[in-house]
């Protein structure tokens, strides 16, 4: 049976990247090609998801992470 990937959904709206979605997103990126998770995620941008006040935001096997972090992200993948 194939193995698919699971996708990390990152907020770009104007309030995230006020907040550090760019450099998060850069630290994810890194995360994602290290030996213990190379080619089980895929990175997707998204457009504002409405949690503004939440910034920065993730939505990670579905489930939100606001006011994301590397290490709750980290938590979230292992």
């Amino acid at each position: 049976m194939a193995i698919y990937r699971k996708f990390i959904f990152v907020c770009n709206g104007s309030d995230c990247k006020k907040e550090g979605c760019k450099k998060l997103q850069h630290e994810l990126k890194e995360l994602v090609r290290s030996e213990d998770h190379k080619g089980k995620y895929k990175i997707i941008k998204t457009k504002c998801m409405d949690f503004c006040k939440s910034a920065p935001v993730l939505v990670v096997n579905n489930e939100v992470i606001k006011k994301a972090d590397m290490g709750a992200i980290k938590k979230k993948l292992s």
